[in-house]
């Protein structure tokens, strides 16, 4: 028998990979890692110690020493925009990276309760991550909608946002992460490549299926 189904499904923030991503891992019976959490929570680490995620040294340290084990995920602290912006820095430090690629693999590899596969939603899985998934998603839309979501996301959990600010940040973002030096977010040359500026979750789920099946 062959090793696990392993699904990536990469993309910039709120083109709706996330949510594509859990709908999958639900239909299909097969664990679920948001891998861009590892990064937040790294992030997370260095702004509650009071250091400065743009100290490789200092990130590199809180990398090494994470635990995924015992993290917490359901911390809301890593949603916020701030652990955001913390994670897209700590992610361009190749030490840092170096230190979570293991953590995400061995995942993949095993996926915990014995599932057949395993969904992983990230940045680089179907690039760097695991180059050999089984079938790999990059999920894409455009910058204004992306950003309209996100403040629709903000403004349900009662943040006070203003727009202008969170499409700027987002555009900041987009630009950190495509132009890094180590793993830049790109689709893989043999990813099937879904933009969702016009979709739905329904309609992005059945595409997906479809090309899964």
């Amino acid at each position: 028998m062959g090793g696990p189904v392993i699904i990536a499904v990469d993309g910039p923030a709120a083109s709706g990979k996330g949510t594509l991503a859990r709908r999958l891992a639900a239909e299909l019976g097969y664990a679920y890692l948001d891998t861009g959490l590892l990064y937040r929570a790294v992030g997370l680490a260095l702004l509650n110690s009071g250091r400065d995620p743009a100290d490789e040294t200092a990130a590199t340290a809180a990398a090494t020493a994470f635990d995924a084990a015992s993290a917490d995920y359901s911390d809301p602290a890593l949603r916020a925009e701030e652990t955001g912006k913390a994670a897209g820095t700590v992610a361009a430090f190749p030490l840092v990276r170096a230190a979570l690629v293991e953590v995400q693999r061995q995942f993949a590899a095993n996926p915990p309760g014995d599932k057949l596969g395993a969904v992983m939603d990230g940045r680089d899985i179907g690039t760097v991550i695991c180059p050999d998934a089984t079938h790999k998603f990059f999920i894409e839309a455009e910058i204004e909608e992306r950003a309209r979501r996100r403040v629709k996301e903000l403004q349900g959990r009662g943040n006070a946002v203003i727009p202008a600010q969170v499409l700027q940040e987002m555009k900041e973002r987009d630009e950190r992460d495509r132009n890094r030096a180590v793993a830049p977010l790109a689709p893989a040359a043999d990813a099937s490549v879904v933009n969702t500026t016009n979709l739905n979750a329904d309609a992005t789920f059945a595409l997906a299926m479809s090309l899964i099946r």
